[in-house]
């Protein structure tokens, strides 16, 4: 399985759905699935988000579904999000619903 890769100067509007690990540099606004997503520094997604693991530098907005979520430092999240296993560092900010089960 390869990596999509969505760069700094482009934007989808609409559903992402496949088994590829996901770095997002642009912009997504709609729901993705997939193995992984990288939410790249200066990176944005507006949407539901269903992965295995789920590594935010940048925006995320909407609901976000994932076995290992890391919140890194840059990361601004407006989101309920739902993980087994969660890290946060310092600097990163969460507004929303959490609910971390442990493994």
């Amino acid at each position: 399985m390869g990596k999509t890769i969505i760069s700094e100067d482009l934007k989808i509007t609409g559903n992402i759905s496949g088994s590829a690990d996901i770095d997002v540099g642009g912009k997504i606004d709609g729901d993705v699935e997939g193995k992984s997503i990288d939410v790249l520094m200066g990176g944005s997604v507006s949407g539901s988000v269903k992965v295995t693991s789920a590594h935010v530098r940048g925006h995320l907005a909407g609901s976000l579904k994932a076995d290992t979520v890391e919140l890194q430092s840059g990361a601004d999240v407006t989101a309920d999000i739902s993980a087994k296993n969660m890290d946060m560092q310092t600097g990163a900010k969460i507004k929303g619903k959490l609910n971390v089960s442990g493994a």
